[in-house]
């Protein structure tokens, strides 16, 4: 019986894919770097922002990038009318699962600053009672947020599901012993996700509600 839900957050619930293009050109701009293509990009989405550096430009001061990163998304989001939105249905499932009483929870390559930023604008304080996200963790793969995500709300292996849409979110919740679901809409491959594991795949947030209710009632 699924208790605790924990959600990847770009890819998964908000379409951050535009803001991130925005911020790595001009992160690469400062270094006087070319930015790798949009498939590149989005394949390191997830990970912590050192480690997606590393591999999009390996020999480069990575953490001079990173810093220009972070300070270019800041002021994007600052000046942004029209901060990454959620993807269709997610507020809908988030509301219902939270009025359903599942305990709800975050596993992100985000920042604490984004993450809080993104809950703050999309008016989700209430909905989420463990907050995990790169500031405090190893890169994902590691389980280590998911493991504290477990510990925070006092809930098993047996009764946690997690939700991502890279394969970085899947071995992470393998890892932790927990289910995983990939969702299709995001920014790894369909296969990619089947190929590492994933227990379920969905293709909106229509099927993923179905899914997440009847493992709740099981």
């Amino acid at each position: 019986m699924a208790k605790l839900i924990l959600f990847d957050v770009d890819g998964t619930l908000v379409d951050s894919q535009a803001h991130i293009m925005a911020a790595m050109e001009v992160a690469f701009a400062d270094q006087g770097l070319v930015v790798p293509d949009r498939a590149k990009v989005l394949s390191i989405v997830g990970l912590s922002l050192p480690q997606a550096m590393q591999q999009l430009a390996p020999g480069a001061d990575t953490e001079a990038l990173s810093d220009a990163y972070k300070a270019s998304f800041a002021s994007s989001r600052a000046k942004a009318a029209d901060p990454a939105p959620l993807y269709p249905g997610a507020r809908a499932a988030l509301d219902q699962l939270h009025a359903d009483g599942f305990i709800l929870g975050t596993a992100t390559g985000k920042s604490r600053r984004g993450l809080d930023h993104m809950i703050a604008h999309h008016g989700l304080e209430a909905h989420f009672a463990t907050l995990q996200c790169a500031d405090d963790h190893p890169s994902k793969p590691h389980p280590s947020m998911v493991l504290t995500a477990m510990e925070d709300a006092g809930v098993a292996p047996a009764g946690t599901v997690m939700i991502g849409d890279t394969t970085f979110d899947i071995q992470m919740g393998r890892s932790a012993g927990v289910a995983t679901i990939g969702v299709s809409w995001g920014y790894h491959p369909v296969r990619d996700l089947e190929d590492c594991g994933a227990n379920e795949i969905v293709d909106d947030f229509a099927a993923l509600m179905d899914n997440l209710l009847a493992r709740g009632a099981a």
